[in-house]
């Protein structure tokens, strides 16, 4: 089985400096194969808790290299819940590669596991006859120290629904499980391993040296 690596994060970094810098990104150092994915940035300020600055991804198997490349780039310029990533918040980011494996159809909303499983849900919204559907990955409610029911409601909430969240409904949502592999690198490790590979450390531009900025994190 195909586990996250730092060689996909690293990818993902190169990814987006050479869109900063108008070049080709160095070819990757891993193995092409068919797999779900995500990308996720997440900004450091002042040595606080990792912000999320960008995450997207696809529940359905995608090439590993062509995804990790359009993902890492979408993730963090076209995430509409945030502006985009500039040049100059590259040193203060941390990036988290996700490979997810193991798809199940759960029996009920409350059977998965809080921190092994993520989940997605579909369910048909009362107020307007229309199907919706979300996923959290398998961190997210651990991180966020939510119950499963916490876990379900916030999730029914980013789907879009709006309206009153009753236990009927719930029961109603099918459920499909699922587990991941992850690998998190931060920026400052990401220019460390790229000057001990490569011999000189990245230069980004429009964020002057990263050798002068503090590192960054991710989730």
């Amino acid at each position: 089985m195909v586990s996250a690596n730092r060689e996909m994060a690293v990818f993902c970094f190169d990814t987006l400096v050479a869109h900063y810098n108008s070049e080709q990104a160095p070819p990757p150092a891993f193995d092409d194969g068919q797999h779900p994915l995500f990308v996720t940035w997440k900004k450091v300020v002042n040595g606080g808790e990792p912000r999320l600055r960008g995450c997207i991804g696809t529940l359905e198997a995608r090439a590993l290299i062509n995804g990790f490349k359009d993902y890492a780039l979408t993730s963090a310029l076209r995430d509409r819940r945030f502006p985009p990533i500039q040049p100059k918040e590259l040193p203060n980011l941390e990036c988290t590669v996700s490979i997810l494996t193991d798809y199940e159809t759960a029996l009920n909303y409350l059977d998965w596991e809080v921190g092994k499983h993520g989940m997605i849900i579909e369910f048909t919204d009362p107020d307007y006859n229309v199907r919706r559907s979300a996923t959290y990955l398998p961190e997210v409610a651990a991180h966020e120290s939510w119950t499963k029911i916490e876990t379900i409601d916030s999730l029914m909430r980013k789907a879009g629904y709006n309206g009153t969240i009753t236990e009927s409904l719930r029961k109603r949502i099918r459920l499909t499980r699922y587990q991941s592999t992850i690998y998190t690198l931060h920026y400052s490790d990401y220019a460390s391993y790229v000057k001990r590979i490569r011999g000189e450390a990245p230069e980004i531009a429009g964020a002057g040296s990263p050798r002068n900025c503090g590192g960054w994190r991710q989730v």
